[in-house]
């Protein structure tokens, strides 16, 4: 497997595929999921001439499992050090969900020196739970009922989340069995100790400042029916912060549009890299 060791001892598992000269595109996947979750995305843009690369979060998938650590802040300097270690320049970070939160967190915390592009999809950002200050979010019942269904078990409450995640309870869905089955699959890959610390990284994780640091082309595209990260707490709030931000949103859209949408998706995040 390939691997990166960080500062603290961690392996983090990533992939990469096309041209090792070619401009890396860097793929960040949601929770609880795994860079595989990128796969389609990964073959396309290689065979654009792009050089893809999509890694497992800590505690996701094929990487380390531990104990502590499971933050926002590890995550985006785990993401730095993988850019750094492959030595990537010029390159385009791309984040779905908590993948968002985590290139957010990055240009907070290391810059975008580094950076040509990014783009947010269907990401956390600014911040999902509900506050004095954040009152369009999600109240913290909404995400103890996340907990509580991970621990209780995670096998069964996987398999359901995918119904809402993919859309799949609005009329006219078409569901995919196997769809469900590889949410599920990459889903059990992954430690449940840094899945639990993963909900609290996703949904408190208070993204306002590291938004002000965005200096880069910026798209920011959502689904409207997005029933995980609601489209008015997260992109619409984004857009206010980075003023030079592209927003796209997909009407009747669910939180899984990588995959649901994902010629459509492809096309557009083609357009907006190559634009």
């Amino acid at each position: 497997m390939t691997t990166i060791t960080t500062k603290d001892g961690t392996r983090i598992f990533f992939k990469e595929l096309g041209p090792k000269d070619g401009q890396p595109i860097v793929f960040s996947h949601g929770w609880p999921l795994t860079g595989d979750a990128w796969d389609a995305q990964l073959v396309f843009f290689a065979n654009k001439g792009y050089r893809t690369i999509a890694h497992d979060r800590r505690s996701h998938g094929r990487s380390d499992q531990v104990w502590q650590n499971n933050n926002m802040d590890q995550y985006a300097d785990d993401l730095g050090e993988l850019i750094e270690q492959l030595d990537l320049k010029n390159a385009v970070l791309v984040g779905h969900s908590t993948g968002g939160g985590e290139v957010t967190r990055y240009v907070g915390r290391h810059g975008t020196g580094r950076v040509a592009k990014l783009a947010l999809i269907g990401a956390v950002p600014p911040l999902m739970l509900k506050t004095e200050a954040n009152p369009g979010g999600l109240p913290i019942e909404v995400f103890d009922g996340i907990r509580k269904g991970t621990y209780d078990n995670r096998s069964q409450f996987f398999k359901d989340l995918t119904i809402p995640f993919y859309g799949y309870n609005r009329e006219g869905a078409v569901v995919s069995e196997g769809i469900r089955e590889g949410f599920w699959l990459q889903g059990m890959m992954g430690g449940l100790k840094g899945q639990l610390d993963s909900i609290r990284a996703f949904s408190e994780s208070d993204f306002h400042e590291d938004l002000k640091r965005f200096d880069k082309p910026t798209l920011v595209l959502h689904g409207d029916d997005d029933q995980i990260v609601p489209i008015g707490a997260s992109a619409l709030e984004t857009v206010k912060i980075v003023k030079h931000a592209v927003l796209k949103v997909y009407e009747g859209a669910d939180h899984g549009l990588t995959q649901t949408h994902q010629d459509r998706f492809n096309a557009d995040l083609l357009a907006f890299i190559e634009g």
